[in-house]
C-alpha cells in the first residue's frame, strides 16, 4: 500500500512564499519530498497578509513538481494580531471556497491539516470528498502558555484543537512528548492513531564545519522566537555565572517576537547588558555565519515540540547546550550529541555551557556525533516515507456527533512550576 501514487492535499497557513515560522518549512520540505516519492501533491496555502484580490488574486501553480494554490485575502477588514479568531475564521472561509473552485476535476485521496489555524477548512474538504482527514499538531496552546488556557482567546484556541485532534482520523506529532501532550490534553478516540514522526532536515543547506576555539573570549548563540516559553530569560539570568568562569563571554540572540523589550530589559537588571546583543531576525546564510563563529548555540526553551534548530545547529557542527523540555530532549542525547539541563532551572543551565567552553576538544566530539546521527534518522526523504506510511494506513471512519469540550480555568497539564502565572500576564 506504501508504494501507491497517491493524491494528497496538504492543508496549511504558511508555505513559500508566505513563510511565519517553521511550520511553513515544514510543509514545504514534505510538500517536495513526497512528491520526490511519485505522490501528486496539491498544497491549499494563503497569499501574504494584508493584501486583497484586486493585487493578490489567488493563484494555481506547480513549484517544484507541487501544486500549490496560493488563495487571495478577502477584503474585509481583518488584522491577525487584533482579530486573530475572526482572521483565522475569514482565512478559512476563502480556502474552503478556493478548494471547491480549483478541485472540481481532482480529488485528493487523502487531506493533511497541519495545525488548528486550518481545521474548519480541512475538516470541510475531507468531509466533502469523504477522504480520510490526518492531522499533523505542531503545538498546543496549553503547552505554549504552561498550562494555562483561562483567557478568551487561548480557549478559543484550546477548543477549535481539541475539535481537530477529535475529527481527525490520524494524528501525527513531532515528537513522543507531543504524543503524549496532544491524548493528554485532548483525548481523541480509541480508534484514533498518534504517529511520532520526528522533524526533517535539508543537510545541503546546512554544511558541517569542524569546531576550532576562538582566540578571545567566547560567544554564545540563540536562535528563535522570543518568547516566553522559549526561556531566552534563563539564559539571560545565567550569563553572569557563566562569565565569572569565563570573563568576557557575550551572548547573541537572532530572532524576533513579544518578548523582546522585556528581555532587554531584564539583561540591564543582571547587568550584561553590555554583553547581550539583538540582532532580530536573520536569514539563512546570516544565521550560518553566527553559528559557524559561537562556541556553542543555547536552546533553553521551556517548552518545545521538537526544536528544529537544534537539528540546524547539528548539521552545522555548532555545540549544542539545550533544555530537555519535549522533543529537545528526544533530539539531544546529553553527554553524547550535546549538554543538556532541566528547563527554567538557570544554574543547571550555566553549569552546562561552562562544561562546554571548559572542554572544546569534548564539544567538537560531540557536535561530530550530533552530526551523523542526523544522516540516519533525520532527512527529508525518511520523513516523507513515514508519513506515506501514515497515508496508507488511514481510514476514514464514521464520525459521531461531539460534545463541546469542557476546559477548566485551573491549569491544564504541562504547567511551568518556575513560573505559574507568567505566561497569562506575558
Amino acid at each position: 500500500m506504501s508504494g501507491v501514487r497517491r493524491r494528497i492535499l496538504l492543508v496549511s497557513w504558511e508555505y513559500p512564499p508566505v513563510v511565519v515560522g517553521g511550520l511553513g518549512r515544514h510543509v514545504h520540505n514534505l510538500a517536495e519530498a513526497l512528491t520526490g516519492l511519485g505522490h501528486e501533491v496539491t498544497v491549499l496555502s494563503r497569499r501574504p497578509s494584508g493584501t486583497d484580490p484586486s493585487t493578490h488574486p489567488t493563484t494555481d501553480t506547480v513549484v517544484e513538481g507541487v501544486r500549490v494554490i496560493a488563495v487571495a485575502e478577502d477584503p474585509p477588514e481583518f488584522d491577525f494580531g487584533v482579530d486573530m479568531m475572526a482572521w483565522t475564521l475569514a482565512m478559512g472561509h476563502s480556502f474552503l471556497r478556493a478548494g471547491l473552485a480549483h478541485l472540481r476535476d481532482w480529488r485528493p485521496d487523502v487531506v493533511h491539516a497541519h495545525d488548528w489555524l486550518v481545521a474548519h477548512p480541512a475538516i470541510a474538504l475531507a468531509e466533502f470528498f469523504d477522504v480520510p482527514l490526518v492531522a499533523t499538531l505542531h503545538a498546543t496552546e496549553a503547552g505554549r502558555h504552561s498550562g494555562w488556557v483561562a483567557g478568551h482567546i487561548n480557549r478559543q484556541v484550546h477548543s477549535v484543537e481539541w475539535w481537530l485532534a477529535n475529527e481527525a482520523d490520524t494524528l501525527i506529532t513531532c515528537s513522543s512528548s507531543m504524543r503524549d501532550e496532544v491524548i493528554e490534553l485532548f483525548s481523541p478516540g480509541p480508534d484514533t492513531d498518534v504517529t511520532v514522526i520526528h522533524n526533517g532536515i535539508d543537510l545541503t543547506a546546512w554544511e558541517f564545519a569542524e569546531r576550532r576555539r576562538a582566540v578571545g573570549p567566547a560567544e554564545l548563540l540563540f536562535a528563535g522566537r522570543l518568547e516566553y516559553e522559549k526561556g531566552v530569560q534563563d539564559l539571560i539570568a545565567a550569563l553572569p555565572l557563566i562569565r565569572r568562569r569565563h570573563p568576557g563571554t557575550t551572548l547573541t540572540v537572532a530572532g524576533e517576537g513579544t518578548q523582546r523589550e522585556w528581555l532587554a530589559g531584564l539583561a540591564v537588571n543582571h547587568r550584561v547588558a553590555d554583553a547581550v546583543t539583538f540582532l532580530g531576525n536573520q536569514d539563512h546564510d546570516a544565521l550560518v555565519r553566527l553559528m559557524r563563529r559561537c562556541e556553542a548555540i543555547v536552546l533553553p526553551s521551556r517548552y518545545e515540540p521538537f526544536g528544529i534548530i537544534a537539528l540546524e545547529a547539528a548539521a552545522s557542527g555548532i555545540p549544542l547546550v539545550t533544555s530537555t523540555a519535549g522533543g529537545l530532549g528526544e533530539a539531544v542525547h546529553d553527554g553524547t550529541t550535546g549538554l543538556t539541563f532541566p528547563p527554567a532551572q538557570a544554574p543547571d543551565l550555566a553549569a552546562a555551557v561552562i562544561a562546554t567552553l571548559d572542554d572544546p576538544a569534548a564539544a567538537a566530539a560531540r557536535a561530530r556525533r550530533a552530526r551523523a546521527l542526523l544522516t540516519e534518522e533525520f532527512t527529508w526523504q525518511a520523513v516523507a516515507e513515514r508519513t506515506a506510511a501514515v497515508y496508507a494506513a488511514s481510514v476514514r471512519r464514521p464520525h459521531r456527533p461531539l460534545a463541546r469540550p469542557e476546559i477548566p480555568l485551573r491549569p491544564l497539564p504541562h504547567r511551568d512550576p518556575a513560573n505559574p502565572v507568567a505566561d497569562v500576564q506575558a
